[in-house]
């Protein structure tokens, strides 16, 4: 734990106990040079504490990576609440109300959304204590409501601009796309290029998900364990992170990765694998961003929802084209080129 905190390079991490529920609450703060850290709560059990703080870590550091490719004036921060297994609605809501409280005292140093785990009802009960430092509450409580549309419109363009400079047109009617994860985003996203006339692939381990998702006509299944080895155009990752590593990126048969899922890199250096394996990456805190930038732009700056989409999908279709740009001028990753261009903006140069 203490080598973790050691080689992170951001300003703050809150810690708090939770007596009641057993659960406990850290808020990592990367970066408020360009303003106030955002980022959304994340709420599941984890194996140790340790597993934890590497995820709140690595998500708050992204965070402020891709807030400044957005160009937005936010800092990067995140929220990690481990839970208990056994945690009951009560309690659970509870807790939710005393983590709001903590919210409401940094007084705006950390504002925050849903994440993996939470929902904008979720945001609404956070509210009730966090006001007015909470993002993403349902529309009826006044919030912009579920990030996931937009996160999917934005990862949509995304894989345009991949097919772009991969086929010379973003078109996407034919292209064989696999989305791994079809939940909050993977699902809307699947509906998106179906009706873009794209061939699905898709892939999830939830029963009831893979049922609904298998009657969308012209969507086939693909067992969780076949994934990394199936042929595809272009792997779309949209469940958790750290997928793309030493023992998958091998494995896999696609020209270009293109996906929602945060920190898909298990190491930074795992992007450079596929650079050498010709694999385009997408990197995840540019293609991701619509979520984000439109709950923001819809509660802080007027946007109505059709700004909102405009504003992502012409921010992500930028800059996937100059990090594409920037790794072939400078023979880097595109991991390493999206790195450039934030690490300058939060440099303030």
């Amino acid at each position: 734990m203490e080598a973790l905190l050691k080689a992170w390079d951001g300003e703050r991490i809150i810690i708090e106990f939770d007596w009641p529920t057993g659960a406990w609450i850290i808020i990592a703060i990367h970066s408020t040079r360009r303003g106030p850290a955002g980022g959304g709560t994340r709420m599941k059990p984890y194996s140790t504490m340790e597993a934890a703080m590497a995820d709140a870590l690595e998500l708050a550091r992204s965070m402020s990576y891709k807030f400044a490719c957005a160009d937005m004036s936010r800092g990067g921060g995140k929220a990690v609440i481990a839970v208990p297994p056994d945690l009951t609605p009560q309690a659970r809501a509870d807790l939710l109300r005393r983590y709001g409280a903590l919210i409401h005292q940094l007084g705006g140093m950390f504002q925050t959304g849903p994440d993996v785990g939470t929902s904008s009802a979720d945001m609404d009960i956070i509210a009730e204590s966090g006001a007015p430092y909470v993002f993403g509450r349902t529309v009826q409580a006044g919030g912009a409501g579920d990030s996931g549309p937009a996160t999917a419109i934005g990862v949509l363009h995304g894989i345009g601009v991949v097919c772009q400079q991969l086929f010379g047109t973003s078109a996407l009617a034919g292209r064989r796309i696999l989305v791994q994860g079809a939940g909050s985003v993977g699902g809307r996203l699947i509906r998106l290029l179906r009706e873009a006339n794209a061939s699905v692939l898709f892939s999830d381990v939830d029963e009831a998900t893979i049922r609904q998702i298998r009657e969308i006509p012209g969507v086939s299944f693909v067992p969780p364990e076949e994934v990394y080895d199936m042929p595809c155009d272009i792997f779309a990752p949209c469940a958790l992170g750290g997928i793309l590593n030493q023992e998958t990126i091998p494995r896999l048969k696609c020209r270009a990765v293109a996906g929602s899922a945060n920190n898909q890199l298990a190491r930074p250096e795992d992007a450079e694998l596929l650079r050498k394996r010709g694999i385009l990456y997408a990197p995840d805190f540019v293609i991701n961003v619509g979520g984000a930038m439109a709950i923001v732009g819809m509660e802080t700056m007027g946007w109505s929802e059709a700004e909102a989409n405009t504003h992502v999908t012409q921010n992500i279709e930028h800059m996937l084209r100059q990090t594409f740009d920037l790794a072939a001028a400078r023979n880097i990753s595109t991991a390493d080129a999206a790195r450039s261009v934030a690490e300058t903006r939060l440099s303030g140069h």
